[in-house]
This record gives structure tokens, sequence and C-alpha cells, in this order.
């Protein structure tokens, strides 16, 4: 899918086809769409498609008067409406900045891209393709720190039901927020050297109003890398302690399952002894059936006061 849109009156526009100044928006492009906006814009083919690329990790390129930025973006991974449980994981992003437009490109449909060319974000200029870049990574510095306390709210509400049930399910869940915050720390981190090299200028000419915007989304990064530091420790001082709680429940109820075991295997010794077909025996109370019965009472009783008097009850 390929949607051209351009600042008109203020505000920004879809229009049909490759115009001076425009912004040039790529989701999951076929080949052709590859070859017709990198012969349209000027640029090299490989430089879109790089983004293409799963794997690709976060990092800025020039070659001549084109320059690469691919920084990563958060995606909703899986989302249950029934529990409110999410996960969240990581795509590259590619941005073009080309002579006459600015091209994104990016696998899937994104959020942070979508809430632009809808218009919510105001003072766009896409013919000002320094500022327009910087209010894109803006956008994606603000997702990041919105899905982290996304997380952090998730996390809240299975902490809650830990109190109240030791499932598997909700180890589950905290193991997926453990694993996202994992993605976005990585992930931020790399997006923090991207943009820290854009900063200083070597890569993409800089004017006052415009370096403001890159070092507030630069602010936000380093703050969503403390977040995500700080939410990993409480997540994982969390699974330490419901861990700990799992095996203390399980130490008890062995204990009481030990004690219980102990105390009723005295009745069956006792009754053993006086089922035994042995003539003349001597048994005490041998000739009366509830003596047996007295004596195995008597002797559970004896062994639980001298349990509970060794703190084993």
């Amino acid at each position: 899918m390929v949607e051209f849109y351009k600042t008109v009156d203020g505000r920004i526009t879809e229009i049909s086809d490759f115009a001076e100044g425009c912004w040039v928006n790529m989701v999951h492009p076929s080949s052709d769409e590859l070859e017709e906006i990198a012969r349209e814009a000027h640029v090299e083919e490989e430089f879109i498609r790089a983004a293409l690329d799963p794997e690709e990790s976060s990092r800025v390129e020039t070659e001549d008067d084109q320059l690469l930025m691919i920084v990563d973006i958060p995606m909703v991974e899986k989302s249950s409406v029934e529990d409110g449980g999410q996960m969240f994981s990581t795509l590259p992003m590619g941005i073009v900045v080309a002579q006459n437009a600015v091209i994104t490109v990016c696998l899937e449909d994104s959020i942070i891209l979508r809430s632009i060319a809808e218009g919510a974000v105001k003072g766009v200029h896409t013919a000002l393709r320094t500022r327009f870049v910087f209010q894109i990574l803006l956008r994606v510095a603000g997702r990041f720190l919105k899905n982290l306390r996304m997380i952090e709210r998730d996390f809240t509400r299975i902490e809650k039901r830990l109190y109240d049930s030791l499932k598997n399910e909700e180890l589950i869940q905290l193991l997926g927020l453990s694993k996202s915050l994992v993605y976005f720390s990585a992930s931020l981190k790399g997006n923090e050297v991207t943009m820290e090299k854009v900063l200083r200028g070597r890569v993409l000419k800089l004017y006052e109003d415009d370096r403001d915007i890159l070092e507030d989304a630069l602010i936000e990064i380093r703050q969503a890398i403390e977040m995500a530091g700080i939410y990993s420790s409480i997540l994982s001082g969390t699974m330490d302690a419901y861990a700990s709680v799992v095996s203390n429940n399980l130490n008890i109820i062995m204990k009481v399952l030990t004690v219980l075991t102990i105390i009723m295997t005295i009745p069956n010794i006792i009754f053993g002894f006086y089922g035994m077909n042995i003539e003349g025996g001597g048994l005490p109370g041998d000739f009366v059936w509830w003596i047996p019965l007295l004596i195995s009472v008597a002797a559970c009783f004896f062994a639980w006061f001298m349990l509970k008097k060794k703190n084993l009850d």
C-alpha cells in the first residue's frame, strides 16, 4: 500500500500521486511500488527496501543527498479483551529523506503514522522535511511512553489477581510483559543512539526550532528507557515473590499431609495388633471391642500434642 500526503492550507491532505514536497507512506509495499517510488523520488531502492527486514536494527545512513533513518516503533503483538492481557513487540520503520519528499516504509500500518495522516498532529508541514522527520520521531517516543504505561496498568491488574489465585495464566501473562519490556529496552537504546547521531548535525541539516523538537524526542526516549528499566525490576521482583509464595504454600501443604499421615498411621498399627489371630495374645482389653479404639484415640491425641509442642502441626 502506498499513500501520498501533502500539507495544503495548513492541513495535511491525501493526494492522488507523487508531488514535490509530499510525504509518501508505504506499508508492506510490493516490488513494483518500490521501483516506482524510487524512480519518482530519485532515491536508491535499497534505501526504501531496508526497513522491510524485520530484524533490521536502528541506524542512520547517508549517501549523496539521501538519508536513511531506521528506528524501532512499538506494536501490539497480542491483545486479549477478556483478561486485559497484552503483549508488545517492536518493528523497524524506515524514514528516507529525499531531495523532494519524505518517505516512510514499514511492514505494518502503524498508529503513529496513521495519527499524522488523519491530522491529529498539529503544525505538520510535509515540505519542511527536517521538521517533519523530527515530528515523526517525537510521536515514536511518545508512543513508547504510552505503551509502557499500558504495560504498567496490565501489570497492576495481573498483580491484583495474583492475591486471589495462583494460576499459570497469570504467570504466562507476566512472562509476556517481561518479554515486551526486553524488546522495548533494546529498541529504545538503539533509537537513542540514532537520535544522538542526528542531533550532532552531521547527517541532517538542523535548524534551531527543529533542534528543539529532536531534543524533546530524545528526552522522551531517555525517559522511556528509565521507565522500562524500573518496570523490569519491579516485574522481576514480583515474579520472584510469586515463586517464593508458591514454594511456601507447597511446603505448608506437605507439612500438613505429613502430620496427618503420622497420626493416621497409629490406629492402623494398634488395630493390626488386635486383629492378629493369635490365641492368648495377652493384649490389654482384647475381650472388649472398645478398648483398642480408646487406646488408638489416646495415642493419636498424644502424637498430635507432641507434634504441636515441636511446632510441627
